[in-house]
């Protein structure tokens, strides 16, 4: 996502959570949804950068990707080869934890995921007691199945990114090619399951209260 992009995108949201009216005892709660490959986790960290340098420590980044399945579990369900499908994710586990983290004032732990170990670390991420707004971001944020369906009504302003499939499959590729990957390893994580996933979140999602189409 170019740097201009970004900070008008950061600079739309910022305006409509100001518009968000505050609630006595429960902490703003950002949800940033889209599909892997979108630039959400981007949009999200300068959000909350934006945020904290309006006042320090006053906003956390709280990442989806926190609660995937371990590898062992994803193995046992035979669900591996489709990591990062909605059923390979702890959503009832992610839910709890955004219904508990709204409370204002409680310090709370959350999982955080390493890319390059593959796995979510426990209590990597905390929430401090002056933390006022969570800045949510993950794919299906807005997908209206099983526990997620629960995310909306915890969300006080949600926001969807809607890049093209084809800008979607280019940013795929280059991620998995930076992290190593071979060509013909990439093109099958990216058309073999980021993708059906990305078509998932675009086509199934509930509507955002802000959306931000992009090339």
């Amino acid at each position: 996502m170019p740097m201009d992009s970004l900070t008008q995108d950061a600079r739309l949201v910022l305006a409509q959570l100001d518009a968000v009216p505050d609630r006595a005892g429960f902490r703003l709660v950002l949800g940033i949804a889209g599909p892997p490959g979108s630039g959400k986790s981007t949009l999200a960290a300068h959000v909350t950068e934006m945020l904290n340098m309006r006042r320090p420590d006053s906003a956390v980044l709280l990442p989806m990707d926190g609660f995937h399945l371990d590898n062992v579990d994803l193995d046992r369900l035979g669900l591996r080869a489709i990591k990062g499908a909605p059923q390979t994710f702890d959503a009832a586990g992610f839910v709890a934890l955004l219904s508990q983290a709204r409370q204002a004032g409680q310090v709370i732990r959350y999982p955080v995921f390493d890319r390059n170990q593959d796995r979510a670390l426990p209590d990597a991420g905390e929430i401090g007691e002056t933390v006022d707004t969570l800045v949510v971001e993950g794919n299906y944020l807005l997908l209206p199945e099983g526990a997620w369906a629960r995310i909306p009504a915890l969300l006080d302003l949600s926001v969807m990114l809607r890049p093209s499939i084809k800008t979607l499959e280019a940013r795929l590729l280059a991620r998995w090619t930076g992290l190593g990957l071979s060509r013909e390893e990439a093109e099958k994580r990216a058309l073999g399951n980021d993708l059906p996933n990305a078509q998932r979140v675009l086509t199934d999602s509930t509507t955002a209260d802000l959306t931000l189409p992009q090339a």
